[in-house]
């Protein structure tokens, strides 16, 4: 079995009286493909904020290639390797694609505190920025502002950027959110062909998504784990069927 890259012990958050998340844990392992799911208000989203770090949990801890990450932020997360994208686009409208890019790469080689010195001096970031656009298909859009681009584009350029920073995990929160169906195809076959040995959590009410990407999947109601298991697992699974997918 390959190495455990993300362990999640016991995870549990709570706001007073509700109870959001309740002794959750779960594990990736190199190139795992693990689909969270559940019904509206199950906690799935307060469960990847614990993961990634914007929310603290109120116990449990969160563990990056067996060492505890509990205790960083976000951003220093993301430069162990835990990166994540989010629902809702969080591009900057204005701004050349291609210069995202290389501003996430610019990040990931810890050259920010070179102030004096512009981006534009380093042009291996620029072809390894054209290079990530040219595998997500966006080659030609490189010099567009993301104002211009399809919504299904922009969620590319969103995957790009996280591409960017080397993830040896990648959390997706519903990435197909919003998404027209006729641009759908081109952000599938990307997932598809995401790198054989990224560990991907993928957050997705896309059921025809979830049974195609996922090898396994963890169901979440009420903020607990109440089934786990491979896809032909999970649809089979009685209490699965009762609480989320339906008869």
């Amino acid at each position: 079995m390959s190495a455990v890259v993300l362990e999640v012990r016991h995870l549990d958050k709570h706001y007073g009286g509700l109870h959001v998340t309740r002794d959750v844990s779960l594990q990736l392992a190199r190139g795992d493909r693990l689909a969270l799911i559940g019904p509206n208000g199950a906690g799935k989203t307060t469960l990847v904020n614990q993961i990634s770090g914007t929310v603290a949990p109120s116990s449990g801890s969160v563990h990056l290639q067996s060492h505890d990450v509990t205790g960083l932020s976000q951003a220093e997360r993301v430069r162990k390797g835990l990166v994540r994208t989010f629902q809702i686009t969080t591009l900057a409208p204005h701004l050349a694609v291609r210069r995202q890019v290389e501003l996430a790469l610019f990040e990931r080689s810890d050259l920010t505190g070179r102030f004096w010195r512009s981006i534009d001096d380093y042009p291996l970031l620029a072809q390894e920025a054209q290079g990530i656009l040219d595998a997500l298909g966006l080659g030609e859009r490189a010099a567009w502002p993301t104002e211009r681009l399809a919504y299904g584009e922009q969620r590319l350029v969103e995957l790009a950027l996280a591409m960017a920073l080397k993830p040896k995990v990648l959390l997706l929160d519903e990435p197909m959110a919003g998404v027209p169906q006729g641009e759908g195809a081109r952000l599938l076959a990307a997932l598809d062909a995401l790198p054989p040995e990224l560990a991907v959590l993928i957050i997705e009410h896309d059921m025809d998504l979830v049974f195609r990407l996922a090898r396994r999947i963890v169901v979440l109601a009420e903020g607990a784990v109440i089934a786990s298991g491979t896809p032909a697992d999970i649809q089979a699974d009685p209490v699965v069927r009762s609480a989320y997918l339906g008869d």
